[in-house]
């Protein structure tokens, strides 16, 4: 769905992006990880044709996004960090009004609304102002504007900012909705929870250029620190783990065991085989990975000059 290579921006002698490569496959989310001014929103601005690149080449929903920013714009949906509705219509106006943008017959319009308003959970408040609507409501309702030209891809910019954590978790799951019906999703945010929860990859952008890119449990792998606690009911059986482990770090008091590991199947299939083998009995066993803060704070610089 997104295909970039070597795309860079600079705004004057400040370079913000420095040559960075993207994929996104299709009815997928992608999320671009980085702190504040690491680049993140330049990329959406110029992915979205609202931005121009300084060089590289990018393609969009299979259009060339220089030479072809009409039909990248009608492939494509935008929801920034800020609300875009506005307070004094109504949901359904708001609705209304962006059908009327997309020129999509007055009748088919009215129904598009009533449709989305069904699809996100507004329809007893689509008559009210949006000046009436909570943080979430108004949330819904700016992705919902997002939807009604049908989009294949959508850009989303900090999309939960500001929510409570219900608000928040009913974002996630319209988002999984809106993959499982086919559209791609390019996230942007500095949850890390949110990341983790929702996306396929991860690329961490870091002074403009892209650091580290994979799966999130293939970025928490890259960040030493992993273990396997191994909690055993008697010392005797402590004492003949640690003898056959050697790495292993013991927490005497609790009859415990720290064994660095990857957290993978493998890791843990050759530990356990290990144990088995011996006819050593564990008594509880758990897998500890670095989070994605641990990745994000491995991977990006203190502070980035990038905007």
């Amino acid at each position: 769905m997104i295909e970039v290579s070597g795309l860079r921006k600079a705004f004057g002698e400040h370079t913000v992006l420095d040559g960075i490569n993207l994929t996104v496959p299709h009815g997928t989310v992608f999320s671009l990880l980085g702190a504040n001014g690491a680049g993140k929103t330049t990329t959406v601005k110029i992915l979205s044709t609202l931005l121009g690149a300084n060089a590289g080449e990018a393609r969009v929903a299979g259009h060339d996004l220089a030479r072809d920013p009409d039909a990248v714009r009608a492939a494509i949906g935008v929801t920034g960090q800020f609300s875009a509705v506005d307070n004094l219509l109504t949901g359904a106006e708001n609705l209304t009004l962006m059908a009327d943008l997309h020129h999509l017959p007055r009748a088919q319009g009215r129904r598009r609304a009533a449709d989305l308003l069904d699809q996100f959970d507004l329809a007893d408040t689509g008559k009210k102002p949006v000046s009436t609507y909570s943080g979430g409501m108004r949330r819904r309702l700016d992705l919902a504007m997002t939807l009604v030209g049908s989009p294949q891809l959508i850009f989303l910019d900090e999309p939960t900012t500001g929510l409570d954590p219900r608000s928040r978790r009913n974002m996630w799951q319209i988002i999984r909705d809106l993959v499982s019906g086919g559209v791609t999703i390019f996230l942007t945010t500095q949850y890390l929870e949110e990341a983790d929860e929702l996306a396929d990859r991860i690329a961490v952008l870091d002074q403009g250029r892209i650091v580290a890119e994979g799966t999130p449990d293939e970025l928490k792998r890259r960040i030493p620190g992993g273990h396997v606690r191994l909690r055993f009911a008697e010392p005797q059986s402590l004492d003949a783990a640690m003898a056959v482990l050697g790495q292993a770090s013991r927490e005497t008091d609790t009859l415990a065991l720290r064994v660095p590991s990857d957290g993978s199947l493998r890791a843990l299939k050759d530990l356990i085989g290990h144990l088995d083998d011996r006819a050593i009995e564990v008594d509880e066993l758990s897998v500890h990975t670095p989070d994605l803060d641990d990745v994000f704070l491995a991977l990006t610089t203190v502070s980035s000059k990038a905007r």
